[in-house]
């Protein structure tokens, strides 16, 4: 096999390990490193949490001695910064490689070449770009983070085939079966947030955790521009209210204690239009560390969001159902009259979870940046 070939096998296998880690690693990336020697592999990690060695280390401290004089393949370039853990160039540096292999340069300021630099420094070989697509679909939320200091949007629903999320009298549950569901969960725990607005929560009142699977629960973020939560939702019992913020432009503080007192966050934002402002309360947000953010209804906050150009991604669930046109759409738009201005999608994968279907998209215009 010749060299770019073998380079593209060590840093597909480097991206199969960061894989195991989406979801878990935040606010840190989720990063894949395999290390070779005399054409075999020595050496492989991944970040597994934040705050835990790093996916070079985990790879390091496998190889042992094998290290010196070899060849390291990893999704992202090491860091060169003392965080939680101490910089991996020092320590690739001092385990004698003689080669790295980056996927991506780290858009992060604190690195962002600067440890690529210093390898090279050492008198290490440095490569970077390989299947770097690839590394940068693993960490949407974490670069559009770090370059724009807004999460990533990901918008999810579930509707029949002629496009309805519920009937004319509101009744949702369920719209698709037991599969689709499990993978929203799935989903879910690789976010950071899940948001929804305060119709959602009156009328279907969701829990949001993760139950379906093994994972943490997200923060709940409730869309009340005139706190019409009701104090006995599901997101407001229990523990997991601490995990509950109500993001709102009431700003009595009489009225902010009913759910203070539950222990939900009362987030109050800048009004646009008579509603929250999306851009505001998302960079409220990424001031909170929300790096990922799930967006999961209602209709009219789906429609501001996407006028808005505020989604990244659409994961969008059709069951094979038809209710006819007096159910409720998925998107509720203003001012689209001709086909010429509609909002246009580009698929990226089409997938079957039991009799449902997924369709997984990105917008054809790049999302705006608030």
């Amino acid at each position: 096999m010749s060299k770019p070939a073998l380079d593209i096998r060590y840093m597909k296998r480097a991206l199969a390990l960061a894989r195991r880690g989406i979801g878990k690693t935040s606010p840190n990336p989720a990063v894949g490193c395999v290390i070779v020697k005399n054409g075999s592999v020595v050496g492989e990690g991944w970040h597994r949490r934040a705050g835990t060695p790093h996916a070079e280390i985990h790879a390091l401290d496998m190889a042992g001695e094998a290290a010196r004089g070899a060849d390291l393949y990893v999704t992202l370039e090491p860091c060169c910064h003392q965080g939680a853990t101490p910089p991996c160039t020092d320590a690739l540096i001092a385990a004698g490689v003689r080669r790295v292999v980056a996927g991506m340069v780290d858009p992060n300021p604190l690195v962002a070449g600067k440890g690529l630099e210093e390898l090279r420094g050492a008198g290490i070989v440095v490569e970077s770009g390989l299947l770097e697509t690839d590394c940068r679909e693993l960490n949407p939320g974490f670069i559009k983070f770090v370059t724009t200091g807004l999460p990533h949007v990901i918008y999810k629903t579930a509707m029949t085939l002629d496009g309805a999320i519920a009937t004319i009298t509101g009744h949702s549950r369920w719209v698709t079966g037991e599969e689709a569901r499990v993978q929203v969960h799935r989903l879910r725990a690789r976010c950071d947030a899940v948001m929804v607005g305060v119709d959602t929560i009156i009328v279907d009142n969701p829990q949001l955790t993760v139950r379906h699977v093994r994972g943490r629960d997200p923060l709940r973020v409730v869309v009340d521009t005139r706190l019409r939560t009701p104090e006995s939702v599901a997101v407001l019992s229990g523990p997991q209210a601490k995990k509950t913020i109500i993001a709102t432009c009431e700003t009595n503080p009489r009225v902010h204690r009913r759910y203070q007192v539950q222990g939900a966050t009362v987030l109050v934002c800048e009004e646009q239009g008579g509603r929250v402002s999306m851009p505001d309360l998302l960079g409220k947000l990424g001031e909170m560390g929300v790096r990922t953010l799930l967006l999961e209804g209602g209709s009219r906050l789906a429609g501001d969001m996407v006028q808005a150009g505020l989604i990244d991604e659409f994961m969008l669930f059709y069951a094979p159902k038809i209710i006819g046109s007096d159910g409720f759409s998925a998107f509720a738009l203003q001012g689209i009259t001709t086909m010429d201005q509609a909002i246009r999608l580009r698929i990226l994968d089409v997938r079957m979870f039991g009799p449902d279907v997924l369709v997984h998209a990105v917008p054809e215009a790049p999302c705006s940046r608030g």
